[in-house]
């Protein structure tokens, strides 16, 4: 039998007890509204009109952008699965920024092959502003169709079916933006383990707010807007000065509940190779906080919720334990409850973007990441970045 003499007695005890099961409530609640939403949610299409068997009246020409320095290997290894892509009328439009590598090669080849490869040299260092905005801009400029799809040259669709995926987006003729999911290709160590969790983590914050209503951010691994859309909103003229945010900044900025769409089935994937090492994963970490102070105090929040929550369930389950007026043992079910809840939510997203193992360990991963994304976001940026991903 549990002794809750002392416990009922001391008020302290009884305060830090309430705002220990308010701030569980509030993490459980984030589990089931972002981890486990993104994970099971099906979109609703047309009957019939599955990715898979939608005429070809009813698929959108498309084309899609990439910005490429030095990326011959890359480009090499991945390009050939954009351009063979199951879509009746698209093209892949690459902006070659001053590389000094085998890339423009790589591109006359595949160009040989590929009449819907469009190639847009640069020789000349013209970008009057940080990273890979202006890039960006001209190869936006190049491509002919009205809807863009975004990636990186370092991104392999899961399937053929990756340009029909994203197209479901816009069976919404009010749609003029699509969020998609980028994932890590699964290796073995501890570093490839932190990076999956940290993609899962942050990929189904921003899917799961657009989910609810309140889209404010996205990836330009996986992204699609309208070209008139993006023009007709001053592209990045609001933000040419800031190194990153070609992907963040410009959906924060034009994202609305009812412009806005989620594409996140597994034929609507990409992926990616996870960085090599800890400094590489640090300085990418580093440029998705690098935009944060231009969000908005609620985008922030939505951000900032989990952690916070999480924080004060902790402190007051340790005061709880040093105050020792509340068995111990209710405490550690307290805990217990919490992390059966998150393991079995995040186990869902794992299941839909192959996140292997990944959930066993969430409620550890998530404590470290509480520590290092506050060290994160208070450590100073480099903003003297010319290019950057």
């Amino acid at each position: 039998m549990f002794d809750f003499s002392l416990f009922l007695t001391d008020k302290q005890s009884i305060g830090f007890a309430i705002l220990m099961v308010l701030a569980m409530i509030i993490c459980c609640l984030y589990y089931g509204l972002i981890y486990f939403r993104v994970g099971r949610w099906h979109r609703t299409v047309p009957a019939g009109e599955g990715s898979g068997n939608l005429s070809k009246e009813a698929l959108p020409p498309v084309s899609v952008v990439l910005t490429a320095r030095n990326d011959a290997s890359w480009l090499k290894e991945n390009l050939v699965y954009l351009l063979e892509q199951d879509y009746p009328d698209f093209e892949v439009v690459v902006v070659d920024y001053l590389s000094h590598d085998d890339t423009q090669f790589v591109l006359k080849l595949l160009k040989d092959y590929y009449p819907h490869l469009k190639v847009v040299p640069f020789k000349e260092d013209v970008n009057l502003f940080q990273g890979k905005k202006y890039p960006l801009s001209i190869g936006i400029k190049s491509a002919k169709n009205d809807i863009l799809l975004l990636a990186d040259p370092d991104c392999t669709p899961k399937n053929m079916q990756w340009l029909r995926g994203m197209a479901k987006g816009y069976l919404n003729k009010e749609t003029q933006i699509v969020l998609g999911f980028c994932g890590l290709k699964r290796t073995k160590g501890l570093l490839s383990l932190m990076q999956q969790y940290d993609n899962l983590c942050y990929s189904s914050n921003y899917l799961g707010c657009a989910l609810l209503g309140h889209p404010y951010t996205g990836s330009g691994r996986n992204l699609s807007y309208r070209r008139n859309f993006f023009f007709k909103q001053g592209a990045f003229i609001n933000h040419y000065n800031v190194a990153g945010g070609s992907d963040d900044l410009f959906v924060y900025q034009n994202a609305e509940k009812g412009n806005t769409a989620v594409c996140i089935g597994s034929d609507a994937c990409l992926s990616t190779e996870p960085k090599k090492s800890f400094g590489q994963w640090h300085r990418q970490r580093l440029d998705r906080v690098s935009t944060r102070n231009r969000h908005s105090v609620k985008s922030r929040l939505m951000e900032d919720v989990l952690p916070l929550a999480n924080v004060a369930f902790y402190a007051m389950a340790v005061l709880l334990l040093l105050a020792g007026t509340l068995p111990w043992t209710v405490v550690a079910i307290a805990v217990l409850l919490k992390w059966g809840w998150q393991i079995f939510s995040f186990a869902q997203l794992c299941k839909r973007f192959d996140g292997g193992l990944t959930y066993l360990a969430a409620p550890f991963l998530e404590i470290y990441f509480i520590i290092a994304n506050t060290i994160l976001v208070l450590t100073p940026l480099d903003n003297n970045r010319k290019f950057g991903k």
